[in-house]
C-alpha cells in the first residue's frame, strides 16, 4: 500500500461489485475499518445492490443508465438533505451566480430527478395512510369491481391489483392521489396491503412517465423502503416497513404481476 494512491470512488465502487483482486480488496476492507461512517454508506450500497438483484433479476443483462447506479443514489437528490451549512451557503452562493449568468435557461437544472418526486409523493401517501383505521382508504377491497373500474378510468390505465394472500398480505382497498411533483402529470392510485400482523405496504400507480423511458430504483426515504420501476405503460411504487427479505420478496410479486414475468413463467401481462 505504501506506493499505492489513495482509495478512490471507484475503487469502493468496484469493492461493493466484487471486482477487486483478493489484495486490493483486503486493502479497502482495512481502509472501510478505520472510517466506520464510510464502511456505513458502503453497507447501504451493498443493500441496494442485493436489493434490486432480488426483484429485478429477470433484467440484469440490461445495461441502466448512470445516473441509476445503486451507487450513486446517496448523491441523488435525497442526499441534499445530508448537506452542512457551509455546503449550503457555498451551494446558494454558485446559485446565484449562474443565476444572473444563466437566467430561466437554467430553470430545470436543479428541479429534483422527476423518478425522486415520484418516490417520494409514494412514501408520503404511504406514511401518511397506514396510520389510519378507519379512513386508510376511500374504496374497500369488499367493493373490488368498483375500485379497478374507477381507478383504471382515472389513471387511464388497467389497475389490476397485485394477489400478495400466498405473502400473507389481503388487499385492504384502494384510493385516488393527486399527481406527483411541481407539475402533476395526472392522479396516482394507492393500492394498500396488511398482513395478519396489522404490518401495511402500499403500491403507488402513475401512468408512464412522459418519455415512455424504462428505470428502477430503490431506496430509503423517511425510513421506509421504496422499490420503484417505470415501464412504456406505468409507474409503481412499491412502499413499507418490512424485514428485508419479505420486503424484496413481495415487492418482486408486485413486479411480476404489473409486468411481464422476468422468470419467463406464464406470468401474464396486467396493468401495463
Amino acid at each position: 500500500m505504501t506506493n499505492r494512491p489513495p482509495i478512490s470512488e471507484t475503487d469502493l465502487h468496484a469493492y461493493v461489485d466484487r471486482k477487486l483482486t483478493p489484495e486490493l480488496r483486503g486493502e479497502v476492507e482495512a481502509w472501510l475499518a478505520s472510517r466506520p461512517d464510510k464502511a456505513a454508506e458502503i453497507a447501504n450500497w451493498q443493500r441496494q445492490n442485493e436489493a434490486l438483484s432480488a426483484l429485478f433479476n429477470g433484467a440484469a443483462g440490461e445495461t441502466v443508465p448512470s445516473r441509476l447506479d445503486p451507487h450513486l443514489i446517496a448523491r441523488s437528490p435525497a442526499a441534499r438533505r445530508n448537506f452542512g451549512w457551509p455546503q449550503l451557503a457555498a451551494a446558494a452562493v454558485v446559485t446565484l451566480a449562474l443565476g444572473g449568468a444563466l437566467g430561466w435557461a437554467g430553470r430545470d437544472f436543479f428541479k429534483p430527478a422527476e423518478s425522486y418526486e415520484l418516490i417520494a409523493s409514494a412514501v408520503t401517501a404511504h406514511a401518511l395512510f397506514v396510520k389510519e383505521n378507519r379512513h386508510a382508504v376511500e374504496v374497500a377491497a369488499t367493493d373490488k369491481d368498483h375500485l379497478v373500474s374507477w381507478l383504471s378510468n382515472r389513471v387511464e390505465r388497467p389497475i389490476n391489483p397485485p394477489d400478495l394472500t400466498p405473502d400473507g398480505f389481503r388487499l385492504v382497498g384502494g384510493r385516488l392521489l393527486p399527481g406527483y411533483g411541481e407539475e402533476p402529470n395526472g392522479p396516482a392510485a394507492q393500492l394498500m396491503y396488511e398482513n395478519a400482523a396489522k404490518e401495511r405496504l402500499t403500491v403507488y400507480i402513475t401512468a408512464a412517465l412522459p418519455d415512455r423511458r424504462t428505470e428502477r430504483e430503490f431506496t430509503t426515504l423517511d425510513n421506509l423502503d421504496a422499490f420503484y420501476w417505470a415501464n412504456d405503460k406505468i409507474t409503481c411504487t412499491v412502499v413499507g416497513d418490512l424485514r428485508d427479505d419479505q420486503m424484496k420478496a413481495v415487492a418482486k410479486k408486485v413486479y411480476q404481476q404489473l409486468t411481464w414475468r422476468p422468470d419467463g413463467g406464464s406470468g401474464e401481462r396486467r396493468g401495463t
